[in-house]
């Protein structure tokens, strides 16, 4: 019987493991073609941002299940033998009985953590269809692989919804300056998380460079230095400024 139960369970787990290679490589699509375009509606991000917490959860319960796999093929599951006439047979079987029944409710947890995940994907999936539609309508993005996504170990690392986010505040305020108080937007983090570089990839954004007549970058030293560029400066501006210590109220 346990032999039988082992063995449909391991079916099960790899029926899993192949369904959620399947999914995973159907977000996997979405999530690098989401990649290539502006998308400036924050509905979508927010899908984008819900599909790809489910891909991380399911490359990682993947990993499980193949490491499950290799235990299994190891040879994990020792063989006890009990000599019913040994007077020592009490003594043993409950012990083993204790670690099967523990073993058993391990393998339950991490069943759970399986299927949820793959539920959790096949949800997330399901929910894309108006997502893609709309994908479809949005503006392609330049190939540039290297400055805004890096792909490593199946696993994709960006800055995309920052940079959405940046793009829509930057070409939504078209408001002149004089009628208004110049909107400002602070990036905060830190040290060495790429903050310079998120902001070098959207200043270098063609939409940015066309919409803007110059773009000024200061730092908290030079700041004074903004009202001699004033004078000169025609049409709209966007200054950045750099803050190399934290930026205090009192200050």
């Amino acid at each position: 019987m346990n032999k039988y139960n082992s063995s449909s369970h391991v079916q099960s787990e790899e029926k899993v493991a192949q369904r959620l290679q399947h999914l995973l490589m159907r977000a996997g699509t979405i999530i690098e073609e989401a990649d290539t375009r502006y998308i400036t509606n924050s509905g979508m991000m927010m899908q984008l941002k819900i599909l790809s917490e489910a891909m991380y959860r399911g490359y990682s319960e993947l990993d499980n299940l193949r490491y499950r796999a290799l235990q299994d093929g190891a040879g994990c599951f020792d063989k006890v033998s009990i000599n019913d006439s040994s007077s020592s047979s009490l003594h043993l079987s409950l012990p083993f009985k204790r670690s099967r029944i523990t073993t058993e409710k391990d393998d339950k947890v991490k069943r759970l953590g399986s299927h949820g995940a793959l539920e959790s994907l096949e949800v997330a999936i399901a929910n894309m269809a108006e997502f893609i539609i709309l994908l479809g309508g949005c503006k392609r993005m330049f190939h540039r692989p290297y400055d805004i996504y890096l792909y490593t170990e199946n696993f994709m690392f960006g800055r995309h919804t920052e940079k959405q986010k940046l793009l829509s505040f930057l070409l939504e305020h078209n408001n002149p300056p004089t009628d208004h108080a110049p909107a400002v937007l602070p990036i905060i983090g830190g040290a060495s998380i790429g903050k310079k570089t998120l902001v070098a990839h959207v200043c270098g954004d063609e939409r940015v460079r066309s919409h803007f007549s110059s773009i000024l970058h200061l730092n908290g030293h030079n700041l004074f230095s903004l009202l001699d560029h004033g004078r000169t400066m025609f049409g709209t501006t966007l200054v950045v400024i750099e803050f190399s210590s934290d930026v205090r109220s009192s200050s």
